[in-house]
């Protein structure tokens, strides 16, 4: 799998930077931790997901800051964080409160970001394929292994998939094979989608999310932010990219080791329970971010 970003170079000269060679590395060593115990692989795709997934989100702040900055001057980052923070607090109580219901918007809101990001055309049909195909696969080819990942996080009696999600799975994999015979006919690529799939179908699912989110979403968002130069003007290069997402990337930490001790069980299933939810809890206020700066950018692409 090629990363969507970390290439530097052209023609034959093309060669993979350090930060590359890093997500290569995690992606092999990753896939070869599927032959280890169900504890042990757990917690290296949480370390991964971790270590080279959270950070894309910690450029949150750079994105802000773009935008509040001019206006509120050092005030620009509690204007920014008391509002991000109190939505994933809103999120880890609704984990608690109503596991069930906030899986299923967990995934659906999940399904809806990777595909927004991933698809090519912007088609409402590959939006929902890409978006679908990490957990739609998993689903599909380990439903059991899917449903103890969903129970340990949610923390909820699931022996197996719920019914709308089997149901869910289903429909997808009808919308996946139009869109895919769709593509082929007109000359697009398949292959990361192709790829992906196989891992899905043959690695365990966590294993094969964490490859997802570090091997491709991670790296694809950081890249846009790269070539943006408007939504985060300091996000440059790769190198400051990392260097921009230690301070945030190090208060999720803080806020997650500040969590640790709410969460039960096994130190493996702790570690799922609390990475997962936080993923869930970030995620929603990352979503609006992200479609308030694209509504911002249209607005500001329309004729005066």
């Amino acid at each position: 799998m090629t990363p969507a970003a970390g290439w530097v170079g052209a023609g034959p000269a093309v060669r993979p930077s350090p930060t590359a060679w890093a997500i290569l590395l995690a992606v092999a060593a990753l896939t070869l931790s599927a032959a280890l115990l169900p504890g042990a692989q757990q917690v290296c795709a949480l370390a991964a997901i971790v270590a080279l997934g959270v950070p894309h989100g910690a450029l949150d702040g750079e994105v802000a800051r773009s935008v509040l900055r001019p206006r509120f001057g050092w005030a620009w980052f509690p204007v920014f964080a008391l509002p991000y923070l109190a939505l994933s607090a809103l999120m880890l109580l609704a984990w608690h409160q109503v596991p069930g219901p906030t899986l299923a918007v967990f995934l659906l809101a999940s399904v809806w970001h990777f595909g927004t990001e991933d698809a090519e055309t912007g088609s409402g049909l590959e939006v929902i394929v890409r978006g679908g195909l990490p957990v739609g696969v998993p689903a599909m080819a380990h439903p059991e292994a899917t449903a103890a990942v969903f129970r340990t996080v949610a923390g909820a009696p699931l022996t197996q998939l719920p019914d709308w999600l089997r149901a869910a799975a289903i429909a997808w994999l009808a919308l996946a094979v139009v869109w895919a015979g769709h593509a082929a006919l007109r000359g697009r690529g398949l292959a990361v989608p192709g790829l992906l799939a196989a891992m899905s179908t043959l690695l365990p699912p966590l294993t094969a999310f964490a490859i997802y989110f570090v091997g491709v979403h991670a790296p694809a968002h950081t890249a846009a932010l790269i070539r943006s130069r408007v939504r985060a003007p300091r996000v440059r290069d790769e190198r400051s990219a990392i260097l921009l997402a230690l301070p945030i990337t190090a208060l999720t930490l803080l806020i997650g080791a500040a969590l640790w001790p709410l969460y039960g069980g096994a130190v493996p299933d702790r570690l799922l329970a609390l990475t997962l939810q936080g993923l869930a809890a970030l995620t929603l206020p990352h979503m609006l971010l992200e479609a308030g700066m694209a509504r911002r950018e249209r607005r500001a692409s329309l004729p005066a």
